[in-house]
């Protein structure tokens, strides 16, 4: 008799706990569907502008002798990634805070051969009547005191859904192949690097250097295009 009171007794308990696991599972869900709708309008957001240069590839591709789009790449900025921002920044973790205040949740990268092409594809994506240009940071112009280059752009596009229209933000890296291996091989070797406080200087120096090796090959190449376009109008 005793040991089905305690079998009850422990199924009771059972049935408590997953009654109670089932309640915080559903108050997660409830917490995290804002968060995943939202991630959901950032997503088609980057499809939005992934489609407007994959469309200008088309029109290249078809209408000139070269493509000056090498690669276009795309990343959703991470939950963890945009807490730590906010932290940083100061920022009250509010949906609607991180909505307004962080312009880089979407990303697109668009590589490309040569410098010129960085600012006529900008141009391109610019002069589009839904595009609204927000912000725009010339790293290519005026480098970063590391050594890192590119064209940041952070844009407003239009997403359509089933019964609204909402504007969202994305920021749009444009650079060269040569700007593009030189941001990746930093990464790859500072990233969760400790790099003792005594080598430090001497690294970012070298790093820098190797920036600049880089760009004067990006200056080259762009002078021997252009000489070789002069060529071959003349040659027309």
């Amino acid at each position: 008799m005793e040991d089905k009171i305690t079998e009850r007794m422990k199924d009771s308990r059972l049935m408590d706990n997953f009654l109670a696991n089932e309640k915080i599972l559903d108050r997660i869900s409830r917490h995290l569907e804002p968060i995943e709708q939202m991630n959901a309008y950032y997503r088609c957001a980057i499809m939005e502008i992934e489609t407007k240069f994959k469309v200008l590839s088309e029109q290249f591709s078809l209408k000139y002798d070269r493509n000056p789009i090498e690669t276009i790449k795309s990343r959703l900025k991470s939950q963890d990634s945009i807490l730590k921002k906010m932290g940083r920044k100061g920022i009250p973790v509010t949906l609607e805070n991180m909505e307004r205040e962080i312009d880089d949740i979407a990303g697109v990268r668009v590589i490309c051969s040569f410098v010129e092409d960085v600012y006529m594809l900008a141009d391109c994506l610019l002069q589009q009547d839904d595009i609204t240009l927000l912000e725009k940071k010339d790293y290519i112009r005026y480098p970063k005191d590391s050594g890192y280059r590119s064209l940041h752009l952070i844009v407003q596009v239009p997403i359509f859904l089933q019964n609204e229209k909402r504007q969202m933000k994305v920021e749009v890296q444009i650079r060269t192949l040569a700007m593009d291996l030189w941001a990746s091989q930093e990464h790859k070797l500072r990233y969760k690097k400790s790099i003792p406080e005594d080598e430090e200087e001497s690294i970012s120096n070298e790093l820098a250097e190797c920036a600049q090796i880089l760009s004067s090959v990006d200056t080259r190449m762009q002078a021997l295009r252009t000489k070789l376009s002069e060529s071959r109008f003349q040659e027309d």
